[in-house]
């Protein structure tokens, strides 16, 4: 591919660079190429080209990679397949529910409500839709079991007005736009929302970027779920329509190597490319179709561009010399967009008129027939073809770019314009004009008789209209889109395979990181359920120790493994298999995150549970991809989150980016996210039961949580589980760990993950040093003990006059004496969320800064956070009260040399996973 210097747009220029020597035979060859072209047909051509091509290849001969073609439609028009549907008809409806879904937003858009909606998404993309629907996207109880389609999600108004003429919304339905609590039960969210709508939407897609990247990896889990022998996906297929101007989010381009690594034939991509993003061109003095299709080429996908629309078929028939294709090529998309926001006569003299030859061309033709020249995203012929050979192309996903106007039909205020996606209503002739442009039966008497609640059109469900529209979704198994959360029953593991969480490590050391490891191999043994756990991890599964899956659940890959292995005499060999159960998506947190999602809500696309449980350092997991696990909760995701190598001083050595103070704090954020700081493996292996009884027991009134643990990799003995154990406490958030024994004054150390064993450590100081007994408590989730009380306080609110209810924490730390001091190894607003929950005077100690390479033991003591800045800022709260001398704290303070980073002494040198 060249691109000439003196032309913005990108366009083939194969032979531009080379010299011709011999122009009379170089023209000889392009007669023969002609008259194959007229004798035997495109395909024809087609074959012989790439046959040469491969043979050329084979010769050395210097051949460049074709990433772009002309800018016209790759299907030519004697290969386009027969339009199996009635058009007419289709036709009809279309309109219809293009009315009804701009009035749907017209009317939210009323004096009194006011919340607005997008009306020009859908009305430059509504071909592209009906087409699938009609013909293509499968529903639910169709015999292969039913398509996943990820819609734009600026064209939701389309979904409902389909909906509606489908008897499934009602008009209260549409008038409870974007009224989620005013209009409680007659409601719509704004966009896909499977939370807010949980049997209608399936996927979320308004955070741009994330829809291309999810789309990808469920055509994979789809592959996935087929591979492992659980469910037959083999005729499902994946689409996702996606904007021209959401294809500059980097996660939208990011992972397409992945489909095409992973040969997924069962995804296709359509781009909705009106040329425009939100605010003006996506690329004015280029060709984003031309770019799209180097682009996907170059990541090895199957490309197929929709142009121009039938009505251009006869003028490029007689294009003999290329001037019109030419031009085609070299005009710049900020001027098609200008030219659908002017007239005939104006694309007559801007365009055609460039040259004699294409002047000539429309000579013939008025300046309304001139204007009726289609772009291919509005012919459902052009649009029916493309669909159809990206259904049946194998060996690769596909994507197909379409041309389109945003806008489309809704009128000269509208079509094209820079500011289009922020207009929200119509005025009273704008009204008018739609109405007459698609035909509608409704009268000037009511649209004016309130122009701010224009009527919506039902021709009633009788109508033979309705009769074929439901027919041919009845033909393709149902309506779509459509969300079910039945799903086959699973035997969750019995309470043995969680023993070897509560035996504890013995003399061994261990860190939280191995023995989580260890109780989820043993889960993954379990016969009953251990199939359904999907491991996901992105490249560092030794790090965590989880080299161990390797030769036995074994790494997926579709293509197994074809290459020796160079660690194949090891024990732990890598090892990948077309049936493994470990996904391993390389340095690719998005893409895990995306894998993670996909397995999450299997319950729901497949009626079939699998438990996703992500291993990933911590500090790259809620700060790099927070918007996609908050797209995994909107999508109702179930599953584990394993902050690995957690904690702001515990990861020694690695530094200031690898240093995680803060993940927890990011986590609460998220509604969905239940997240806990387990000190001992004890606590993880009752965490983890409970989670999966949350998901899968059937008793939990919300079980679409993702739980998040951060473990560390700081070996420490793993005590066994003490008798007694208070489960509830572990939990609910937080638990006496061990009581003070001293008999001198009080005080209460709170502590969570790894700081649990320097409270312990000051618990001895204190009572030996200093006479006095500090109780300690192991807060297994600070974020949870503060939802529980902001829980309590909203209660206490909504019933004034009744029985407050005490939080949690409180009610734990009933009678607990003293003042309480919290550590953990985050920033203190981690143990900041209870402090107005807990009556005792209180003070935190936390990692706040930037983290940085060094010891344990000095990072800990830099940032006053060790076991004897515990035991000092005790005394210096006792001594504020009178319980100890006024001079204990800075003779403490002076013995233990606080501000001596080499006298810290809490913590291991080293240790891996």
């Amino acid at each position: 591919m060249t691109v000439i210097d003196e032309t913005p747009a990108i366009l083939s220029a194969l032979a531009d660079q080379l010299p011709d020597r011999d122009p009379e035979e170089t023209a000889e060859w392009s007669e023969s190429l002609d008259q194959l072209i007229s004798t035997q047909g495109t395909a024809r051509a087609q074959f012989i080209m790439r046959s040469l091509l491969q043979r050329a290849g084979a010769q050395s001969v210097g051949v460049p990679m074709v990433t772009t073609t002309d800018y016209v439609n790759t299907i030519p028009a004697d290969q386009e397949p027969h339009y199996p549907g009635n058009e007419e008809i289709e036709r009809k409806y279309r309109a219809w529910m293009r009315w009804n879904a701009a009035v749907m937003v017209h009317r939210a858009q009323r004096p009194e409500v006011g919340v607005g909606g997008h009306i020009s998404t859908y009305a430059g993309a509504a071909t592209l839709y009906e087409v699938g629907f009609n013909h293509f996207f499968r529903g639910k109880d169709h015999p292969g079991g039913g398509d996943q389609v990820f819609f734009q999600g600026h064209a939701s108004p389309g979904m409902y007005a389909r909906a509606f003429m489908e008897g499934r919304l009602t008009e209260e339905d549409l008038d409870g736009f974007r009224q989620e609590k005013s209009k409680a039960g007659h409601a719509l969210s704004s966009y896909p929302h499977p939370r807010l709508m949980p049997h209608f939407w399936e996927f979320p897609t308004v955070s741009m970027g994330i829809g291309p990247m999810n789309a990808i990896y469920q055509a994979q889990s789809n592959r996935y779920l087929q591979n492992r022998g659980i469910k037959d996906t083999s005729d499902q297929h994946v689409w996702a329509f996606l904007g021209d101007g959401e294809m500059d989010e980097p996660e939208s381009r990011g992972l397409l190597q992945l489909a095409a690594n992973e040969k997924l034939d069962n995804l296709t991509f359509v781009v909705n490319c009106n040329l425009q993003r939100l605010d003006g061109p996506v690329r004015g003095n280029g060709k984003i179709m031309q770019e799209l299709e180097a682009f996907f080429r170059g990541a090895g996908w199957n490309v197929v561009k929709v142009v121009w629309g039938r009505e251009w078929d006869n003028l490029l028939a007689k294009d003999t010399n290329g001037a019109l294709v030419d031009i085609m090529n070299e005009t710049p998309d900020g001027d098609y967009q200008t030219y659908k926001a002017e007239s005939g006569g104006f694309v007559r003299d801007q365009f055609f008129g460039k040259t004699p030859q294409t002047k000539a061309m429309v000579a013939d033709l008025s300046d309304a027939e001139i204007w009726n020249l289609k772009r291919g995203g509005h012919d459902y012929h052009k649009v029916y073809a493309a669909y159809k050979a990206a259904t049946e192309f194998k060996g690769k996903p596909t994507v197909v770019l379409v041309k389109t106007v945003k806008g489309y039909g809704l009128g000269p205020h509208f079509e094209g314009r820079n500011a289009t996606h922020q207009m929200k209503k119509l005025t009273l002739q704008d009204l008018k004009d739609f109405r007459d442009y698609l035909r509608i039966p409704i009268s000037d008497e009511q649209l004016e008789a309130d122009p701010y609640r224009p009527p919506y059109y039902h021709p009633g469900a009788d109508a033979p209209e309705i009769q074929y529209l439901m027919d041919r979704r009845a033909a393709l198994g149902g309506s779509v889109p459509e969300r079910r959360s039945k799903h086959a029953e699973i035997k969750l593991p019995e309470a043995k395979a969680y023993e070897v969480a509560k035996r504890g490590s013995g003399k061994q050391q261990a860190a939280t990181t191995m023995a989580f490891v260890r109780l989820l191999k043993d889960l993954m043994r379990d016969k009953e359920f251990g199939n359904r756990v999907v491991p996901v991890v992105p490249d560092e599964s030794r790090t965590f120790g989880m080299d161990a899956f390797f030769p036995t659940a074994k790494i997926y890959n579709p293509g197994g493994q074809n290459y020796l292995s160079v660690d194949r005499d090891l024990v732990l060999a890598y090892k990948e298999s077309p049936a493994g159960q470990l996904i391993h998506p390389g340095i690719n947190e998005a893409g895990a995150v995306a894998a993670f999602t996909a397995a999450g809500t299997a319950y729901a696309t497949h009626g079939e549970p699998l438990v996703p449980i992500y291993v990933f350092y911590s500090m790259f997991g809620f700060q790099r991809t927070g918007d996609s696990f908050w797209a995994a909760a909107d999508q109702m995701t179930r599953g584990f989150i394993i902050g690995a190598t957690a904690g702001r001083t515990t990861l020694t050595g690695e530094g200031l980016q690898h240093a995680d103070g803060h993940s927890p704090v990011l986590a609460a954020t998220n509604p969905a996210v239940v997240t806990y700081d387990p000190a001992f493996g004890y606590e993880i292996g009752h965490i983890m039961r409970a989670g999966l009884e949350r998901m899968y027991g059937g008793n939990h009134p919300d079980p679409n949580v993702m739980y998040y643990l951060t473990v560390y990799n700081e070996p420490i003995v793993q005590p066994a589980e003490p008798e007694g154990l208070d489960i509830d406490g572990v939990l609910g958030g937080i638990y006496k760990l061990k009581a003070g024994e001293a008999q001198g004054p009080k005080t209460q150390l709170l502590a969570s993950g790894v700081a649990v064993p320097w409270a312990l450590e000051a618990q001895s100081i204190l009572a030996e040093d200093w006479g006095i007994s500090a109780d300690v408590w192991s807060v297994t989730s600070w974020n949870e003990l503060r939802r529980d009380g902001l829980t309590a306080e909203r209660e206490m609110f909504l019933n004034p006059g009744s029985e407050a209810r005490k939080p949690f924490v409180a009610q734990q730390l009933e009678g607990a004496e003293g003042p309480v001091v919290a550590v953990s190894d985050y920033m203190s607003q981690v143990p900041d969320q209870i402090r107005q929950y807990v009556p005792n005077e209180f003070a935190t100690l936390g990692a706040d800064g930037f983290g940085f390479s060094d010891t344990r033991a000095a990072a800990r003591r830099f940032f006053s956070i060790d076991a004897h800045s515990v035991v000092v800022r005790a005394l210096q709260l006792l001594a504020a009260q009178g319980k100890v001398p006024a001079d204990a704290p800075a003779e403490a303070f002076r013995r233990y040399r606080l501000d001596d980073v080499n006298a810290g002494t809490s913590g291991s040198a080293g240790g891996d996973a």
